[in-house]
């Protein structure tokens, strides 16, 4: 029998959620994390949930706000999962030397990406950071890569150098002005990355499913097969509630 399931993502900048029914959302939304006590109020207009998934890189203080925000549906005890990262699950095998350390919303990222692409992908999350994730055909998360998000990279340039502004410019191909050479060279860089570890895995097929509130900044950027996804540790999440 398919359970209505609240599937959380709780992200560094905010807290993501979808009620999914089966393989279908029946609705969805975002919260900051200070107004993490909208969200029961958010979801009286829709079916009760039966389960939660929460995936959280929020740390541990966020994780108790979203606890307390569920405290007034009738759930049972046993009905909140905290989701962890593991060696295998839903046809991915966690190839990082320590699998529980490997990031909750990368490993729901993946498990996202595998349900919908059954070959080899590469899953790039670009929010506050940014990841850079190698899927092969057969399911091995290989490893990734970290770096800081679009909005970090410009931050860091203000805030550490004397003479650079909190730039507002806009990607060119030749910048000339200084707020443009900053967010052009950023949004290359981070392009550059992708670019490089797609290669890695010498299959041009592959596509690249980009996801995180600056995937829209770097999907017109990127020279190979690109399927933006709106968000694929919700996805995976839905996945999940399946599987435990």
């Amino acid at each position: 029998m398919m359970q209505r399931v609240l599937c959380i993502d709780s992200g560094n900048s905010r807290i993501k959620w979808g009620l999914a029914y089966g393989n279908c959302w029946l609705a969805r939304g975002a919260l900051a994390h200070d107004a993490a006590a909208e969200l029961a109020p958010a979801l009286r207009e829709h079916p009760m949930a039966t389960r939660v998934l929460i995936a959280n890189v929020a740390g541990a203080q966020a994780l108790v706000a979203i606890h307390a925000a569920l405290t007034g549906m009738t759930l049972a005890p046993d009905s909140i999962v905290d989701v962890r990262a593991e060696a295998m699950r839903a046809g991915v095998r966690n190839g990082y030397r320590e699998p529980s350390r490997l990031g909750v919303d990368r490993w729901c990222a993946l498990i996202g990406a595998r349900a919908q692409v059954s070959g080899a992908a590469l899953v790039v999350m670009a929010g506050t950071a940014t990841t850079v994730d190698t899927l092969t055909a057969d399911g091995l998360f290989r490893g990734g890569l970290i770096l800081p998000g679009i909005e970090l990279m410009r931050r860091s340039l203000a805030r550490d150098t004397a003479g650079l502004p909190f730039a507002e410019g806009q990607h060119q191909p030749w910048p000339q002005c200084t707020d443009d050479a900053i967010v052009s060279g950023i949004l290359e860089a981070q392009a550059g990355a992708i670019e490089r570890a797609w290669h890695r895995l010498d299959n041009p097929a592959a596509p690249c499913l980009l996801s995180g509130g600056a995937a829209g900044r770097l999907a017109g950027l990127l020279d190979l097969p690109v399927k933006a996804v709106e968000d694929l540790p919700l996805d995976g999440l839905r996945v999940l509630a399946g599987e435990i």
